[in-house]
């Protein structure tokens, strides 16, 4: 991974580290693997999570498709402006 420093900004190139960090999942891994995780109590968080995320994209889906009401209307209008501007193209 790699940061540069532009004009001698060390804070701004520190936190772009600390974001592309955060989206790698460094810091959740290195909290999980500080103490020792059973391999069952592993699979059953990993299995947990997948079920989560699952729930989430058919969540996300059904919204996009109208079947469920959105819960916040700044995605509701985000989501809007990507069809009207061609971000985004239903498959059918």
């Amino acid at each position: 991974m790699q940061v540069s420093v532009r004009d001698n900004n060390v804070e701004q190139a520190l936190r772009a580290l600390k974001k592309k960090l955060q989206r790698e999942g460094v810091f959740r891994e290195m909290k999980l693997k500080q103490h020792f995780e059973k391999p069952s109590v592993k699979k059953a968080r990993e299995k947990a999570e997948a079920i989560r995320r699952a729930r989430k994209l058919a969540r996300k889906k059904a919204q996009r498709e109208g079947m469920m009401p959105w819960q916040n209307q700044w995605l509701q209008g985000l989501w809007h402006h990507w069809l009207v501007q061609g971000y985004y193209k239903p498959v059918d």
